[in-house]
């Protein structure tokens, strides 16, 4: 569905449509039978624009980085489809994939194991180039190389070096590096700067900014820290036990949540000014998160929710406006998976 904004309407570059991965399980060493799966991503839609940056955030386990593995096919998806610029990506194999990854590309989480230590900082950036050598030529990419590590704010002489030879920003920035190499027009980041210092995690939310402004990049932000989405995110998406539970605006869901959990997770956040903190309402969630291999029926956080009533154990939520916001203000693209969602205002969320 086409998004309309200040009168010009966006057509989505991904679409990714009741997408689902269970891993199963097993039982017996020669002759094994499946008992079961663990239900990781159970059914989620959202779309992604070009040059926006959506956000994904959850808690440990939710689904989140695998939703960031079957957008780039490294897991196949059990069920659903991911469109991008109208071609379902799930169903490619060969070449056809191997064309696609070169416009979706992918950030890492930990910059101390997604870098080849034995290869240099040259190498591990040039290496995209020997899959695409269509992009650059091999007598052109030693400058290349410069010119990205030159983009990404290291000194373009520090090719020949290796990754143990430079600080966890730093590898970062050579990930990203590495991300660039192909001119992709989607970057995929799983939690980019999770394993950084707080002051290093400014740096490169302000590097990956600046890069998508000069590059037209959309980004999929996956992470748990909420003061680094809301920075970097124009919308964000909230994942509970492997479902979409809200999905708006950064400022819909950080300071107007309608979905009981997204009202959970921001009344924890720390609040530095004490004026603000004062008449803030902390929400104290009963029990623990449930297994993926055996979710609660109906709404998945049913079990930990004070609105829970018979008919969340009933019925599954649909991903919807609530009614209560039909007739208001609100974007049509604020949905919430709740029966009883309302809005909450959150204090001292700006």
């Amino acid at each position: 569905m086409a998004e309309v904004t200040k009168g010009v309407e966006r057509e989505p570059i991904l679409q990714v449509r009741n997408l689902v991965k269970h891993f199963p399980l097993t039982q017996g060493v020669l002759f094994k039978k499946q008992v079961g799966a663990v239900k990781a991503v159970d059914g989620i839609s959202f779309d992604l624009y070009r040059g926006e940056t959506l956000g994904i955030v959850g808690e440990s386990g939710c689904g989140k980085s695998t939703v960031a593995k079957l957008l780039m096919n490294l897991e196949r998806a059990t069920a659903g489809e991911v469109f991008y610029k109208g071609e379902d990506i799930t169903k490619l194999t060969g070449r056809a994939l191997k064309a696609v990854r070169r416009n979706i590309q992918m950030v890492f989480q930990d910059p101390y194991t997604s870098l080849n230590p034995r290869m240099t900082v040259g190498d591990i950036i040039g290496e995209p180039f020997d899959i695409h050598p269509e992009v650059a030529p091999k007598g052109d990419r030693r400058r290349k190389v410069q010119e990205l590590l030159d983009v990404v704010g290291l000194n373009p002489e520090y090719l020949n070096r290796y990754p143990h030879q430079f600080s966890g920003g730093q590898r970062q920035r050579i990930g990203i590096a590495r991300g660039l190499a192909l001119n992709p027009e989607i970057i995929i980041c799983d939690e980019p700067v999770s394993a950084l210092d707080v002051s290093v995690q400014a740096q490169v939310v302000n590097l990956m900014e600046r890069l998508q402004n000069e590059f037209e990049l959309s980004y999929l932000f996956i992470a748990h820290d909420l003061s680094v989405v809301r920075h970097i995110s124009d919308r964000v998406g909230v994942m509970y036990l492997g479902k979409m539970a809200e999905i708006g605006t950064d400022e819909e869901i950080y300071e107007h949540p309608t979905h009981p959990y997204t009202q959970a997770l921001l009344s924890a956040v720390p609040v530095p000014d004490p004026e603000a903190r004062g008449g803030r309402e902390r929400i104290i969630l009963s029990g623990d998160v449930p297994s993926p291999a055996n979710p609660p029926s109906g709404c998945r956080f049913r079990t930990r929710c004070w609105k829970a009533q018979d008919k969340c154990a009933e019925e599954i939520p649909l991903l919807a406006v609530p009614e209560a916001l039909k007739d208001t203000d609100s974007l049509a693209a604020h949905a919430s998976a709740c029966h009883f969602a309302e809005e909450k205002d959150v204090v001292g969320a700006a």
